[in-house]
């Protein structure tokens, strides 16, 4: 969880995303590049931006055996191609196993619920530690209202 991305543009929000997760030994060992160009792929073939200040880039690939998400926040705000042609302020980055789609939906479902609640997207974007992004998160599994 990075509460300030120094990104400024989708492709190094991503890179960066990513890195997170390979330093964090969440990836298959070698596989960091290969999984940015294949989000970055994804993402050109069609934005992962779905408005509202938020963007949800994900992939299902080999390099991971279980689900692994990272969650940056850009006070700045990027461009990245949303539907309501906005800036991002929060990218979560979501890789799955490429042979558990199951996994990969349901990890999916889980995060655009907590995105479709408007306090939620605001108290994300309000975040400013790691705990706190954290913290929101668990307590958002936990409230159905927030």
């Amino acid at each position: 969880m990075v509460p300030d991305l120094k990104a400024g543009d989708r492709d190094s929000a991503i890179a960066e995303l990513v890195s997170l997760l390979d330093k964090s030994g969440k990836l298959g060992k070698g596989k960091c590049q290969e999984i940015i160009k294949a989000v970055i792929k994804r993402e050109n073939e069609g934005s992962t931006g779905m408005g509202r200040g938020v963007a949800v880039p994900h992939i299902k690939h080999d390099a991971v055996k279980d689900v692994v998400a990272a969650v940056g926040l850009i006070s700045s705000g990027i461009d990245f191609s949303s539907l309501d042609k906005q800036p991002v302020y929060s990218v979560i980055l979501l890789i799955s196993p490429a042979d558990d789609p199951d996994k990969h939906l349901q990890a999916m479902e889980s995060i655009f619920k907590h995105l479709q609640s408007e306090m939620f997207r605001r108290f994300l974007r309000q975040c400013q530690s790691s705990e706190q992004i954290e913290d929101l998160l668990m307590e958002a599994d936990e409230n159905p209202y927030l």
